[in-house]
Parts: structure tokens; sequence; C-alpha cells
């Protein structure tokens, strides 16, 4: 669902949406056909989708009135639970409503949501933007209703028998009200508004410091030695030195490719400054403030707030599980660095490593540990059988069939959409939609988004899960696929694994979509599915010579970027331990002076390696200021569940359809109606284990 880790990532792009309550079946069945008669006339010329009701291609007007029909109808509803007397209530008069409700809605939303990121009109995209910022505020209002809240907690009192996953919505609903901050008296109310908004506010002040951070070096030639022709050619000159601007785009070259130790220094000193005492200081108030914020809801720390719905529940279990895992790294660990003191002395005379020393080496050692040539395996990726491969190894190893649908109703002509299908009983699935090349407008990263929950209702009739699949994969050039580089490969591969999750869900209720699961719970699977990029059996399904596609990357290939990826992973992953643990402890206790915490830490968890001398990682670290604060360790974890599924149940026959289908029904078809850990750990039969994770991610470490 990065962090962090690559840049994140899965988006359900109307996250309020997930937490909707209210609003009768009747009135979302009113909206989902009140389109205007050029939509109606639009849709009859294209293939109907059974089981599909979102649209995914309206005006800036439809966009506007549908937004205004959600929220006006919804309101009626939200009215009509919140005046159910507190002694007749039932699950027919204040439970089904509220599931129904969001199971009609959520496609709706996406209507109206979705062309913000797809559109190639500026109005269409404009309008969309309005009206997801006005159904967020709206959805906010509806989760702080006392009323619908009181009658919500009657019925939960009242103790009615219903089923397992009925109880985990009732269970859900409740808990979503009371996280924001229903049950607070008025004042109360009042200064958590206050202090969101001004935690907003931090927030923002914090990310544009850092895009305002337009500082640079002027450095001559010699200072830059080691550095490819084609990056010096690019850099403006002034005062007669080239000008290198304190970018991550121009430092991480340097520190990966100059020879020159003082100048890796002068660079990565200058860049640690980024954001400086301002951020650093605006970082502090928002710890303070998110503190306030959590006390108020009742809770002992910001920290337990936000990790209460997420798998480890606690920000104890957190702290142990980093600590555990930094303890478990430190023997791999401290042989690689003996690696790089080795190689440093040999180039520089000078043993003693620095941060600023650590890509450098590390790049150095891949070449010789590596044979591998980035440029040539490029030439094993076009576009059309990266897509073509992924898809036919999916639908192999899950017992899926994915059919082409020419005719649908789509928002541009480079779109393909799919219906899924159950290979056995051939039951329908759902569907997912293609957009995979680069246009102007177009949302600039790769991501899934939901377009409509899969659910079935009190009537009998069922919605399946629907998605799209967003890329910027390059286009065609003279009838020639373009070529992907291998990280965006993996890149595809893991979005994709999140279409698959997605439909493969099987919950009764929509609110348990396999897109809107608690953070480290969704990106397990992709995690998992990810490895199949490193395989050579899996790896040839989805490679060809571009010039003769018959020629598969070769199994010495394969190996070769899998041992890239894996080449200190003890180093590597210290480095992100530290910032988590940082994320953590700053979260869990009060008045925790952020530098003096980072200096101490940092030689204990990078084995001695000093932070560099006034360099301050809290000031230019945006994750722990906005999305990831105190849940910075999720990526981490999520990775090691990850591994310890692929070594258990995959890494011996890979393509093996019984276990994927097992994997399928048990792990991705409940979605959210169960506890992850429970999900997990019923799969496996006994409690998750750290150390597949440490063995497979360290044994071609060195």
């Amino acid at each position: 669902m990065e962090p962090r880790r690559r840049e994140r990532q899965v988006i359900v792009v109307a996250g309020a949406a997930a937490l909707v309550a209210g609003a009768a079946a009747l009135v979302a069945v009113g909206l989902n056909i009140a389109f205007s008669a050029v939509a109606a006339h639009r849709r009859r010329k294209r293939q109907e989708l059974p089981g599909f009701t979102a649209q995914v291609n309206l005006s800036p007007a439809e966009i506007k009135r549908l937004a205004d029909r959600i929220i006006t109808k919804a309101k009626e509803t939200y009215d009509s639970v919140a005046a159910v007397p507190l002694d007749k209530v039932s699950f027919a008069n204040v439970v089904a409503p509220l599931a129904e409700l969001d199971a009609l809605q959520f496609p709706l939303v996406q209507a109206c949501v979705l062309p913000r990121m797809v559109s190639t009109s500026e109005d269409v995209r404009k309008a969309s933007a309005e009206a997801e910022k006005r159904l967020d505020s709206y959805f906010v209002l509806c989760r702080q209703r006392e009323d619908v809240y009181r009658v919500i907690k009657a019925f939960a009192v009242k103790g009615e028998r219903i089923g397992p996953e009925a109880t985990r919505f009732l269970q859900c609903l409740v808990k979503e009200f009371e996280r924001n901050g229903v049950k607070l008296s008025q004042s109360k109310r009042k200064e958590m508004e206050k202090l969101k908004c001004h935690i907003d506010e931090l927030n923002l002040k914090y990310l544009q410091n850092l895009n305002d951070f337009t500082q640079f070096l002027l450095l001559n030639e010699d200072e830059l030695a080691g550095m490819p022709f084609e990056f010096l050619k690019d850099l403006e000159k002034a005062e007669g030195k080239l000008k290198v601007p304190l970018t991550s785009y121009h430092v991480t070259p340097i520190l990966e490719h100059c020879k020159v130790g003082s100048t890796r220094k002068q660079v990565a000193v200058a860049y640690g400054q980024k954001g400086g005492k301002d951020n650093l200081g605006i970082l502090e108030n928002l710890v303070q403030l998110r503190h306030k914020f959590a006390r108020l809801l009742g809770y002992a720390n910001y920290a337990d707030f936000a990790i209460e719905p997420r798998m480890p529940r606690t920000s104890r279990k957190v702290l142990e599980f980093l600590e555990e895992i930094s303890e478990q790294l430190s023997d791999i660990a401290n042989r690689e660095l003996s690696i790089l003191k080795d190689l440093k002395m040999k180039e520089e005379g000078n043993a003693q490593v620095g941060m600023e020393d650590l890509l450098y080496y590390i790049k150095r050692a891949e070449e010789f540990k590596v044979d591998l040539d980035i440029g040539e395996i490029k030439q094993y990726f076009p576009v059309s059988l990266v897509i073509s491969g992924m898809l036919k190894m999916f639908q192999d190893l899950f017992a899926l069939r994915f059919d082409e649908i020419k005719d649908a109703e789509v928002w541009h002509d480079t779109v393909r959409v799919f219906s899924v299908w159950d290979a056995s009983s051939s039951d329908l699935l759902g569907y997912f939609f293609l957009d995979v090349f680069a246009r102007e407008g177009k949302y600039a990263h790769t991501c899934v988004v939901a377009l409509q929950n899969g659910c079935l209702y009190s009537n009998g009739t069922c919605k399946v899960p629907a998605a799209v699949l967003l890329s910027q994969c390059p286009k065609e050039f003279d009838g020639n696929s373009a070529l992907l580089r291998f990280p965006e490969v993996v890149r595809l591969f893991h979005e994709f694994s999140h279409v698959v999750h997605h439909i493969s869900n099987r919950a009764t209720f929509s609110r348990f979509s396999a897109l809107r699961l608690e953070g480290d719970f969704t990106e397990i699977p992709s995690l998992l599915l990810e490895n199949w990029c490193y395989e050579s059996i899996s790896l040839k399904m989805m490679s060809g010579f571009h010039q003769d596609i018959t020629k598969s990357i070769t199994s010495e290939a394969c190996q070769s970027l899998k041992r890239r990826r894996d080449l200190f992973a003890g180093l590597k992953m210290k480095q992100e331990i530290l910032l988590c643990l940082v994320d953590q402890i700053i979260h869990s206790s009060e008045n925790v002076d952020i530098d003096h915490l980072i200096k101490e830490l940092h030689p204990k968890v990078m084995l001695g390696i000093p932070l560099l001398e006034g360099t301050s990682p809290a000031s230019c670290f945006p994750r722990i200021a906005i999305g990831y604060d105190a849940v910075c360790y999720s990526y981490i974890w999520s990775e090691v569940f990850a591994a310890d599924l692929f070594v258990s149940k995959f890494k011996d026959d890979l393509l093996n359809q019984h276990a994927g289908l097992r994997f399928r029904n048990k792990v991705l078809a409940p979605g959210g109606s169960k506890d992850s850990l429970e999900i997990i750990t019923d799969y496996l039969g006994r409690e998750p284990s750290l150390q597949p994770f440490i063995q497979s991610r360290t044994r071609n470490s060195l």
C-alpha cells in the first residue's frame, strides 16, 4: 500500500467512502440511474458489464450533479437512521441500510473521483478534484454525527445475534465513529478540530519547506571525478564551475559514483540539512499536537492511536519487532560493513566508513560481485510482452481466466478491459481496467484504484469487484513495443497483485474490500508475489529480447537480479530500521529531543557509524511528517510476513496451482472480514516467523 519504500503504492481514491455509514439502498439505487440522457445514450452504445455499475466517463456537469445527489440523499438517510427509537433498533433498520449504502455508494463516489487521475480534459480533472474534496469533507461530518452513533451503539449493546462478518462490520462502525470523536463533549470536539487543522497546516508547511529548498553546490570536474559524462554535460555552469542542485536526482548519483570522498561528504552534509531547524521545530510541534489529539480520544500516546487498527495493535509490539529484527541483522550487517571497509582502505587508504560512503562502496562491491548490465537487461522487457506474460502467470497460478472485452465503456482509447473468471467453476469474479501508457494530465505513478467493491445484498443480488491499474509506461514507437526498466517491471507486477487481491475478495460486506484493509496486511500479498520477479521460471514468462521475443532472459541474468536485490541487505535494512525506530519512539513518548535521539540511536543501530555532523534526518524525512506518522514500520512488517509465506508455501514450486488456489481462497478471499493476523496464522498453521525473512535476504547479501 512507499513507503519509503517505493512510492507507494495502493490507492482507493475516495478513502472517506470506506468509512461511510448511512442512507437507504433505495436512495443509492436512485442515484445510480440519475445520470444525464447524454451519459445514458453513451452507455447504450457500449457493452454492459454484468455486476458492474460504476460510470467511467462523466462530464464536469455530471460529476457535480452526482456529487450533489450523493450528499443530499445520503443526508436524508442518515437522518432516518438517527430517527430510529432506541428501543426499536434492529439489524434491519440500523446495520443493513448502512452496509448496503456503503456498497451502492462506493462506485458512485469513485465515478466522481477517478477522472482526476485519468481524464485528458483539464475541466473534468478540476471538477473531479472539487468533488473529491466535497465528498471527503462530507463523509468526515457523517462519522461525527452523535445521533447516528447513538442508534448504532444502542444496537451493539442490545446484543442481537448476527453473523460473524456482520458483527465485525458493526464493531468497525462503532470504532470509526469513536475514533472521530463522537463521544467527546462539544468543547472537546472543537478542540479536536482545532488540533486537526493545526496539524494539517504544519504538515503542509513541513513539505513546503522541502519543496522550496533550492540550494546548490559549485564543484569543479576534479571534485566530481568518476561521474558519468551524461551527468556532467547536463549541469549548468556558474563562476567557472559546475552547478550541482541539491535534489535527490543529483545527490544520489554523486553518492553512488563520485570517487572523491570529500565531495561525497560535502554533498551528503548539504543535502542532509534540507529543511533545517525550521522543519525540526515543525516536527517537534507536530508530535506534541498529535499526542494531544490522541489523549483527547483516550489513548496514552499518538502511536497507540495510529497502530490500534493495524496488525500489531500497540506501539510496544512495534518497538519489540523493530528491535528484534535489528538485532537479528547485526551479524550479517557487520560482515557487510567489513567488506566496505576493506574496499575503502584499498581505494582511499582509510577504512573509516561514514554514511556518505555507503552507497559508493556498495555500488563498487556490486560491480565486483554481480555480473549484470542493466542497460542490456532492459532489452528483454518490451511492455506488451511483460503485460501478456504477467497476465498468463497470474491466471496459471491462481486458477483464473482473463477475457478481454473490446467494446466496454472506457475513458481513453488505450485502456483495455478484462473480465475475470474462476477457471474451474466459470463464475464471474470481477473486472479490471489496464490504463498503463503515459499521456498528458494523467496521474504520474503506478497504482491501483478500486472502482467497485464486491458484495452481496440482502435481496440476493451481488456486485463484483472492479479495479484500475494505472501506470506511465512508454508507448509503442514505429510498431515496436517500448522497453521497461527492471524496477518498472517489478512495480507493475506488484500493483497488478493488488488488482488480483481485490478481485479475489469474497467478503459479503463492501466495507471489507481487499483495497480497504489495514495498511500492514494490504501490502503482504503484493510483496509476497514480487518474489516471482526474481525467479527464472516466472521471469522468463515475462521477458523476451525485443528483436527476437523467442529469446527470453537468461537464467544467469535472473540470478544476478536476485543477487543484486539482496546484496548488502543487512546494512540497507538497518538504515530503514533506524528511521522507523525514531518515528515510533517520538510518537510513543513525551518531550523527546529528536536531534539528541537520532545522534544517540544512530551509532547503536548503524554499527558504530556516527550521524553525519551537521545533518538532521528528522528535518528532511517527510514520511514522519505526513502519511506514515507512527506507522513507518509497516513496510518492513509486511516484508517479514511476505517472506515467511513465500518460503513456507511457494518457494519450491512457484507455479503450483493448488498452492496458489489455496492462497487465493484462504488469504485473499476473506478481505477484511476476518482479523488479518488470524488469517495468516490459520493459513501457515503457526505463528508467523522472522527467520525466513532474515535467511532469504541475507543468503546472497555478501
